[in-house]
């Protein structure tokens, strides 16, 4: 993520005052007291990212148990952040009076997923996956495409790795529902 820079070093944007700027294209973050531009997302990203919503989607939605959004703008505590995919809990969405998700998220995701761009500092993103444990949020991957590695995060327990052949945990209300880091990898192949 690049930092962009604000007019004055010295005055520094609240989070109200960040969440009234218009939105622009790839996103922007808010993190202590700064904005952080996302990478626009290369081939590898964005083919990982629309498959893993696809499977995510399929296995979640027919049951009502969970429900994954692209790249959705979630507030909470003093950050304003913009996971490539989030999943929440069907019980958890936030919605509206009328029933339907709202428009501006102020609550963590029960599973925050990232998918590593080139370009982009892993060490934010991490610092983002850890913060969104502090409010709740269940479970996180960390996506490498060009190490071919997947970085799990869970509340109180330190990151792991895991190999290749390994299934992916996901949330515990997915009850069948299986990933392994083979099979993610190999949606990248199209021979």
């Amino acid at each position: 993520m690049m930092s962009v820079s604000l007019t004055s070093k010295a005055a520094k944007l609240s989070l109200n005052e960040f969440l009234i700027l218009p939105e622009v294209k790839p996103a922007r973050e808010y993190i202590d007291g700064e904005i952080y531009q996302k990478p626009m997302p290369k081939g590898k990203h964005s083919r990982l990212q629309k498959r893993l919503i696809d499977a995510i989607s399929e296995a979640g939605e027919k049951d009502k148990i969970a429900c994954a959004f692209l790249e959705l703008r979630c507030s909470f505590g003093v950050r304003s952040i913009v996971p490539d995919i989030v999943v929440f809990e069907w019980k958890n969405i936030p919605l509206d009076d009328r029933g339907e998700i709202k428009d501006e998220i102020a609550i963590a995701p029960d599973w925050t997923i990232e998918i590593l761009s080139p370009d982009q500092s892993t060490t934010r993103v991490i610092d983002n996956i850890l913060y969104c444990f502090q409010y709740q949020t269940q479970l996180g991957w960390l996506i490498d495409p060009k190490e071919r590695s997947v970085l799990i995060f869970r509340p109180q327990q330190e990151p792991k790795l895991l190999e290749r052949k390994e299934i992916l945990p996901v949330l515990d209300i997915f009850k069948s529902w299986q990933l392994s880091a083979n099979e993610l990898f190999s949606w990248l192949s199209f021979t």
